[in-house]
């Protein structure tokens, strides 16, 4: 018998399973009960926070109202928040994937580089310990970076963790098409943008995508860094708002009736999630385009 008449055969024959892992109907709807509850209590918050800042004022016959928005986007605090976490996050995950990405690939093959293994071994030594908040804050200080952009961006511009993800996805590359373009020529700059970075879309939008939550969701270092109530992000307006019930927005009609505190509170964390949300549907494609990428070699 040929080799394609026994795997044409091997093929025909259903897929052996042990008695105790063949699917029966009671595991089948057991299955299924399990993953509508967990669907159910992951979606359940999203809808009520949604639902909650919808709510009308109290007196209205309807239960549907935009008054919750209105109140929070008059009051311009919001709006400017949010306009800084935009910038903010645009700013630093540029840099920060720019800056990994070099790091990578001068780390790459640490033997071409002069102390490379001792600077590896630095950027690893900073998954394991950090300096300390006081540190840090001193170092900022001394930087002048204070009540400043900068201070929420460069103390966190390089993610050691990010950078061994995509330097271990860069080892992966075929090394002949690094060799092939050296012969005709190219230099590292050339072999970095056209050949390195094209082949790691994927998972360079991986690390955009933890970047930019990251900066996007961080309101500790703007509560230590920024003094100006002017510059905050959104996130520590979250904060400041709803956990510590600091009033913050205006109400565009002072003779109508306040909407409720609560539906104020759910309408800026929606405000404060949707942004980031909307990213992920610009991402997938390239998460597709990198496992595709990852699969195929030589």
């Amino acid at each position: 018998m040929s080799v394609a008449a026994r795997v044409t055969e091997a093929a025909a024959k259903p897929e052996f399973r042990p008695r105790w892992n063949q699917p029966t109907l009671t595991s089948t709807v057991v299955k299924a009960v399990v993953l509508a509850v967990t669907v159910v209590v992951m979606i359940y918050p999203f809808l009520y926070v949604i639902a909650q800042s919808f709510a009308a004022p109290p007196g209205e016959g309807t239960g549907f109202s935009l008054d919750a928005y209105a109140s929070v986007l008059s009051g311009g605090i919001v709006v400017r928040a949010l306009l800084v976490s935009i910038g903010v996050t645009v700013v630093g995950t540029l840099l920060s994937v720019v800056l990994t990405i070099l790091l990578a690939y001068g780390l790459m093959n640490t033997r071409e580089v002069p102390g490379g293994r001792v600077i590896l071994y630095l950027v690893l030594f900073t998954m394991l310990f950090g300096a300390g908040i006081i540190p840090n804050y001193l170092l900022v200080k001394e930087l002048g970076l204070l009540d400043s952009y900068w201070s929420l961006i460069l103390p966190g511009a390089i993610s050691a963790f990010n950078m061994v993800v995509i330097r271990n996805f860069f080892q992966g590359i075929p090394r002949e098409l690094i060799e092939c373009a050296r012969i005709d020529g190219a230099n590292d700059w050339q072999i970095l943008s056209l050949i390195m970075v094209p082949l790691s879309k994927g998972v360079i939008a991986v690390i955009a995508l933890f970047y930019g939550v990251a900066y996007w969701n961080d309101f500790f270092s703007a509560m230590i860094y920024l003094n100006d109530t002017a510059k905050w992000p959104v996130q520590l307006v979250l904060n400041q708002y709803v956990l510590q019930g600091t009033p913050l927005t205006q109400l565009q009609n002072p003779a109508a009736p306040p909407p409720p505190a609560k539906s104020v509170q759910m309408a800026v964390v929606v405000l404060a999630t949707v942004p980031i949300l909307i990213v992920y549907p610009f991402l997938q494609r390239f998460f597709t385009k990198g496992v595709l990428t990852g699969a195929v070699k030589g």
